[in-house]
């Protein structure tokens, strides 16, 4: 009796299509990363003169960090402010969405929600001037007479109602599609099992979610804290519209005195600059460009890290 010694496996052949898709992928990442390499080194090549200049040469005469300091706490106070206001919303028109509105109403909502990603800038900054401004002024007076013992609302009150509070407010509206969109595909993906036993256990269905679907969502959550993050970072028109900045650094958020933005500062001051001043201005948006890309590598960083479940589980 003679007995047969398995020899090594054999190799699947790829297809010609396959190589193709393969080659057309690769490159396309490569094409990307070819991109993103050459944004970062035009606007080193175009700052590098602003990073090495005088300070008295540079737009301000106080040098850069102290032209650019200003704008980058203003643009991480302006988001910031929109990521506190937008991440409950979020979350709460998902949840609605996903588990309590019928069928019909939670698509006719879906697309709503996500139409608001469709109305350009411009029409959020006229929105943000001509209705929301005058509307905040009563209750920035309010928070100023009755609240102002906080550096938030320390006044006066803007009697215009041109404020870093208007711009977190509009900001808020505008990243609020994205985050819907993405609390909303997480909780959809929960385990049915996961929700069944734990409406099985006798919970309420504010307490499966609580139990299930929050639990699991947790990164998707923080993932879309920080895409809406990243999109209100680099916001220019609406903000550009609404605010009358000045150099400062200030907490007040209901006074004429703001603290402006990297993005709304070139847009308003690029047309009409030249020579040195311009090498300012793309040096701010270097910085603007670093601290987007470092916020969504982050926000891709969890979403990799993102556990997957099956129903099996």
């Amino acid at each position: 009796m003679t007995t047969q010694t398995a020899g090594p496996p054999k190799t699947g052949v790829r297809r010609p299509g396959d190589r193709i898709f393969s080659g057309l992928s690769t490159a396309s990442g490569i094409f990307i990363l070819a991109i993103l390499a050459g944004v970062a080194t035009f606007l080193m090549w175009q700052a590098w003169p602003a990073l090495v200049a005088k300070p008295e040469d540079v737009r301000g005469g106080q040098g850069l960090l102290h032209y650019i300091g200003p704008l980058l706490f203003g643009t991480v106070l302006s988001a910031s402010i929109a990521l506190i206001i937008a991440t409950p919303l979020a979350i709460g028109i998902a949840l609605f969405i996903t588990h309590y509105a019928p069928r019909k109403m939670a698509q006719v909502l879906g697309y709503l929600v996500d139409l608001l990603a469709a109305v350009p800038s411009l029409v959020y900054g006229f929105w943000g001037i001509f209705v929301l401004a005058p509307a905040t002024v009563p209750i920035a007076k309010w928070l100023s007479k009755y609240l102002g013992f906080l550096p938030f609302f320390h006044g006066p009150a803007s009697t215009t109602g041109r404020t870093i509070l208007v711009v977190g407010l509009v900001l808020a509206v505008m990243i609020l599609p994205i985050m819907t969109a993405v609390n909303r595909e997480v909780f959809l993906q929960t385990p049915r099992l996961h929700e069944e036993a734990s409406l099985a256990l006798g919970a309420t269905r504010w307490e499966m979610i609580q139990q299930a679907v929050i639990p699991f969502g947790r990164s998707g959550i923080i993932s879309g804290m920080m895409l809406g993050l990243g999109r209100a970072l680099g916001e220019t028109m609406a903000v550009a519209i609404i605010l009358s900045p000045s150099a400062r650094y200030t907490w007040d958020l209901v006074s004429s005195s703001n603290p402006g933005t990297i993005a709304g500062d070139i847009a308003l001051q690029f047309p009409e600059s030249s020579g040195m001043d311009v090498n300012t201005l793309v040096a701010s948006g270097l910085v603007l460009f670093a601290l987007t890309l470092a916020v969504n590598m982050l926000a891709r960083y969890i979403v990799s890290r993102r556990s997957q479940f099956s129903g099996a589980n």
